[in-house]
């Protein structure tokens, strides 16, 4: 089995300001390449590109391909769920919505203590294991941002999952919010398959500063800063597939051109991995999945102003973005985004931080 994932959360635009504008032609011709170098998981989510992507999916993918040469794995939104007719409701307009039949892989969609709570409540365990039973599902499991404790709760209580959707990426491997490596050997001590998220955590370990590329270029001169991070994922023993959210057709083939025939990390590139991580812990870990934005009472354009922070834009820059938008100085301070980051920001001093930086007067 080839580890590399095709996930259908960053796909290319034609206008990068709106989500749903697909590059429709490039999109088609990722898919073709990925599938024709021997490729075939497909990861997508009901939430994805405002509600979009399963319906790109259906487009790009499942009506141009046959149905046996792909899996397709989708999501139970747990942030949408009210009550238990819920779940039945969403499960099939994703049927409709992919053009499928069956998923390969079904998962209850980003679990932390809150929304595991919500996924009791409404016996989202037992619908999906239901599912499976009528063959609607072929491998049931879980995407899951929170403590390894909590982790290990979850899959002492439902031993019927087979697979467990973690972030993995070597920044976040002694993370003490994240915890990628204290949730992988709980996994592993459950004796559950793993699927990666975030392996490049949300591009920030595909431009890394020069110092840090300089490392890896001294070691590999041929090898891009994205294919360390896809490969440290990929290395561990109990890695069934590694999703990368690609945006152009050029990055498919970079993580292609390393993946198809994967040969895993040395230990001596390892600790390069681990001396990078030193060099970016000093900036801001978000990974851009907007997740904070949706409930924002004024609109802020959270990841953006962190991206600019991170790759040390110009003060035009942010004028720009701040001109369209609430400045960052105007966060209220009420927490919602920090309820709902996965990768558990202090978002409301970070955006002082923002704030500081490019509000002097």
């Amino acid at each position: 089995m080839k580890k590399l994932g095709f996930g259908f959360m960053r796909l290319p635009l034609l206008d990068g300001s709106d989500p749903v504008s697909f590059d429709r032609e490039q999109i088609c011709q990722m898919v073709d390449a990925y599938l024709e170098a021997g490729f075939d998981y497909f990861d997508t989510a009901y939430m994805y590109h405002n509600g979009k992507s399963e319906e790109m999916l259906r487009e790009a993918l499942v009506n141009r391909h046959p149905r046996e040469s792909f899996r397709a794995a989708d999501k139970l939104p747990t942030m949408s769920l009210k009550e238990k007719s819920d779940l039945p409701r969403i499960f099939e307009e994703q049927l409709r919505k992919t053009g499928l039949t069956y998923f390969d892989y079904y998962l209850l969609h980003c679990l932390n203590t809150d929304l595991y709570k919500i996924a009791e409540q409404l016996d989202a365990f037992s619908f999906i294991q239901k599912q499976k039973e009528q063959g609607k599902i072929r491998k049931i499991g879980f995407s899951f941002h929170d403590s390894a404790a909590l982790l290990d709760e979850i899959l002492t209580a439902h031993p019927e999952v087979e697979f467990v959707q973690l972030q993995i990426n070597y920044l976040d491997w002694e993370s003490e919010s994240v915890q990628s490596r204290l949730c992988y050997e709980t996994a592993v001590r459950h004796g559950k398959k793993v699927i990666v998220m975030e392996p490049v955590k949300g591009g920030r370990l595909a431009s890394v500063p020069p110092l840090a590329e300089s490392m890896m270029r001294e070691y590999a001169p041929d090898m891009s800063p994205a294919s360390w991070a896809v490969r440290f994922a990929a290395s561990l023993p109990e890695v069934e597939m590694v999703l990368s959210g690609m945006s152009n057709l050029p990055q498919l083939l970079d993580n292609i051109s390393y993946m198809q025939n994967f040969v895993p990390l040395t230990e001596e590139e390892k600790a390069i991995c681990f001396r990078v991580s030193d060099i970016l812990t000093h900036e801001i870990a978000c990974t851009g999945c907007s997740y904070c934005t949706k409930g924002c009472p004024i609109s802020m354009p959270i990841p953006k102003y962190f991206a600019l922070y991170n790759d040390k834009g110009e003060q035009a820059e942010y004028d720009a973005l701040a001109a369209d938008n609430s400045k960052a100085s105007a966060c209220i301070g009420c927490g919602q985004c920090e309820g709902i980051c996965p990768q558990k920001l202090p978002i409301i001093s970070y955006l002082q931080r923002v704030a500081e930086k490019y509000e002097k007067d």
